[in-house]
């Protein structure tokens, strides 16, 4: 006869009476809900409390928002860590150093970071879910999910089980990409962001003033545009990124600072000649959709020779102190012809060395003769344009009028600035004291105030001719070096330099033309010692433009008065006012008032009897 056996089943029962759902919780990995107590449920179904009654603030180590002690109900009752180490610490930004509030930082060494921090960083530790019923529906626990047994607020006593959801987790492995899955997760999250912004706007068909010029470095296969560089700041220090603009001819300076020149003179590009001429130049922006049509691309040709820098003992030799672009262009069909000229200088090594470098770019027009406007540009046609250069003569050379200009340390410069037309400036320089005689000290400061050529003529008109002498005006001028008087150790220099200009609007008053009347040096000396050579003195130029316009008259003067009174006018008034006429007879009054167009208008009363009124009373105004 066959006798069932009974066998015992470990099955987990959730006993939810109608109405009562599973309540999800979404905290991190030691928090549980609010004034919950932890009670570990063991095997056979009964809870044990560590500590009867208490709350997490009662037990060290234990905030007030959860148990920082979890036992799994698996078997072997392994203990889980509260403070997995997560696989990237964001807020771990002092390496070495604990950062506060950061509880995955491990220079921490917190086993319990709550137990001194406030608080944790979002990120700084894992996430976790709870899902949660009332207690007294389990029986018997055999999740292999960790569970506790919360008592909230109200002393109800919850069953919670820990879900080991990896999705909840702030951190995820970072996948490695290699050449097997690189198209595979490109075609996957690839998107427009892949997509060059030049391919979503057609280029121009031409280039148009002001807009800068595209160049290309077949080497790299690189686009870039054509830079010249210029001062920024109170030091002038060069800016790199300054673009070229079409059609517009302009020069820059900018300085240059070295910490340590020897290793610079060879491996700074912005010193080197090949720098500025190793690329092609697009003729039009259209050429940029097709960079293997050399027939877009314009070569950059060197006018002059120049040699790389290399340094030799103590000196960094064929450093590029000058850049000159010749540009032609032909319209809409772009640019035709670019060439470039340098200017090399030497530079000693020491600490704290500047270097000053121009950048010119010219543009003419395409096959236009060099030789064809020998005269250089006009600064008006005829009258000057205010900004403009003041135009000078020395012998028969044309130049404009210059003022001093400062390197990077306050010492004087080989360069200058324009003097432009209308336009007063001031400017100054260091100049260092040579050993040597007076009279050679004081031709090399005059020449350094006045420039080389010095200016003998200055032009009436913006459009004068050398050629013509009757369009120059001479520059009126004392001797710039005098002798000091008794002291024979004393030498006068001359410190400053101002120079004034007259100037005055003639022609119509329709279209004025400004001209320059005369022009003036005046000088101010002061003396030094024979002593004082090797010392610095502080040189000062300046432009002061006068206008002497004398604005005539206006054609047509204001409108007189013509009086034509008989010679009796005022009888009738002299009569009406005296007393052997009786007033109720006739009596006058004159008023007479003079309007803002030195108009008078007299009014006589109409109480006057006509018999008073003499017959050939006139008045014209």
């Amino acid at each position: 006869m066959y006798t069932p056996r009974l066998v015992l089943l470990q099955v987990f029962f959730l006993m939810v009476p109608q109405g009562t759902w599973l309540q999800p919780s979404l905290t991190p990995s030691w928090e549980v809900p609010t004034s919950l107590v932890l009670e570990p449920v063991t095997q056979d179904g009964t809870s044990q409390s560590p500590v009867e009654n208490a709350t997490p603030r009662d037990v060290p180590g234990i905030s007030t928002v959860g148990p920082t002690l979890v036992t799994p109900s698996a078997p072997g009752n392994k203990t889980m860590n509260l403070f997995p180490v997560l696989p990237i610490c964001i807020c771990d930004l002092t390496p070495g150093a604990c950062d506060i509030n950061c509880c995955c930082d491990r220079d921490c060494y917190l086993l319990h970071p709550r137990t001194v921090f406030s608080f944790c960083f979002p990120g700084s530790v894992r996430s976790s879910s709870w899902v949660c019923v009332d207690n007294s529906l389990i029986f018997r626990s055999n999740s292999p999910f960790p569970s506790r047994v919360f008592v909230d607020s109200n002393g109800i006593k919850r069953f919670c089980v820990h879900v080991n959801n990896s999705k909840l987790n702030y951190f995820q492995k970072l996948q490695k990409v290699n050449t097997t899955n690189f198209q595979a997760l490109a075609a996957e999250f690839g998107g427009e962001l892949f997509n060059s912004a030049l391919q979503t706007e057609p280029p121009l068909p031409f280039y148009r003033a002001g807009d800068p010029i595209l160049t290309y470095f077949p080497k790299w296969s690189v686009i870039s545009l054509l830079r010249q560089p210029a001062g920024v700041g109170a030091g002038g220090l060069c800016a790199e990124s300054n673009p070229a603009g079409f059609l517009e001819s302009k020069s820059t300076t900018c300085t240059r600072f070295f910490r340590d020149l020897a290793s610079s003179c060879t491996s700074d590009p912005a010193m080197d000649a090949t720098s500025y001429y190793n690329f092609t130049v697009l003729k039009v922006p259209r050429g940029i959709t097709d960079l293997q049509n050399i027939q877009f691309q314009v070569p950059v040709t060197l006018a002059s020779q120049a040699s790389p820098p290399f340094l030799a003992e103590n000196t960094c030799q064929n450093i590029v102190s000058q850049v000159i672009y010749e540009i032609e262009t032909n319209g809409t069909f772009g640019i035709q012809r670019v060439s470039v000229s340098f200017g090399q200088t030497n530079l000693t090594v020491q600490p704290g060395v500047s270097l000053q470098q121009d950048f010119t770019i010219h543009f003419r027009a395409f096959q236009q003769s060099i030789a064809a406007s020998p005269t250089g540009p006009r600064s008006g046609n005829p009258g000057y344009i205010v900004g403009k250069p003041l135009l000078v003569l020395t012998g028969t050379i044309r130049h404009s009028m210059s003022l001093l200009q400062s390197q990077g340390n306050g010492i004087c410069s080989v360069n200058r600035h324009e003097v432009q037309f209308g336009v007063n400036a001031v400017s100054g320089c260091k100049f260092r004291l040579k050993e040597e005689d007076c009279h050679h000290m004081q031709q090399e400061i005059c020449q350094t105030l006045h420039g080389s050529p010095r200016p003998e003529y200055i032009a009436i008109f913006g459009n004068a001719d050398p050629s013509q002498k009757g369009e120059w005006t001479r520059i009126l001028s004392r001797n710039c070096s005098v002798s000091a008087e008794n002291c024979t150790s004393c030498c006068l220099i001359p410190v400053s330099l101002e120079i004034q200009v007259l100037w005055a609007y003639v022609g119509l008053q329709s279209n004025p033309q400004a001209h320059v009347s005369g022009a003036r040096f005046l000088y101010q000396h002061k003396s030094i010692q024979d002593s004082q050579n090797g010392a610095e003195v502080s040189l000062t130029t300046l432009v002061n433009f006068v206008d002497i316009t004398q604005k005539p008259e206006p054609p047509r003067g204001q409108p007189r008065m013509d009086w034509k009174l008989p010679f009796d006018f005022f009888f009738p008034f002299k009569v009406a006012f005296s007393s052997g006429i009786d007033s109720q007879k006739g009596s006058a009054s004159a008023i007479c008032t003079v309007g803002p167009s030195r108009k008078r208008n007299c009014l006589l009363s109409p109480r006057m009897n006509s018999e008073w009124l003499p017959s050939g009373l006139r008045m014209t105004i």
